[in-house]
């Protein structure tokens, strides 16, 4: 098919899919029309402040419901919304084969990360460190030994103290 016959033929399908929107359009104005006529009763304004005051009472009547009605329309859009991510995350749990998605780092204690595991119904503590063994530091006999340096030092020095040293080693 050459460029000018594929332009040509695209141009056409934009030409029609215009026509087609702007009579959707069309159509959305008139049920709209419609809706109003059927739900919404011309306005009167009467004389007295008495009629007034009944009239805007009623008005807010008609609005409370309606936005009871809207409350209650979005409140079932977004659990049907929760419903279907769900069941697409059934659908690929089932398939086996889904992108992992990219986690967030949290800072979490341990205790706050079981309970959110668990539930809030199981009371389980992980205390890391009260598990931990108690270690004792063993005193060195070298340690001991050092108490006067000055003594070790004046008995190593010169040749008699490094024949020591040899001798006591050997």
């Amino acid at each position: 098919m050459s460029t000018s016959r594929r332009n040509h033929l695209k141009s056409l399908l934009l030409q029609i899919a215009e026509t087609m929107l702007e009579e959707e359009a069309r159509e959305a104005q008139k049920e709209k029309m419609m809706y109003m006529e059927e739900n919404c009763s011309t306005l009167c304004v009467p004389g007295s402040i008495q009629e007034l005051q009944d009239l805007c009472r009623g008005l807010h009547k008609q609005i409370d419901l309606v936005d009871e009605e809207r409350y209650d329309v979005e409140i079932k859009v977004s659990k049907s919304n929760k419903e279907i991510d769900d069941l697409k995350l059934m659908v690929q749990d089932l398939k086996g084969k889904f992108k992992k998605p990219a986690l967030k780092k949290v800072r979490m204690s341990a205790d706050a990360m079981l309970a959110a595991l668990l539930g809030s119904k199981h009371k389980v503590s992980m205390d890391l460190r009260a598990n931990l063994k108690q270690v004792k530091k063993e005193v060195k006999e070298e340690e001991k030994q050092t108490g006067n340096w000055r003594k070790n030092i004046e008995e190593k020095a010169g040749m008699d103290g490094r024949k020591k040293m040899f001798q006591t080693e050997a």
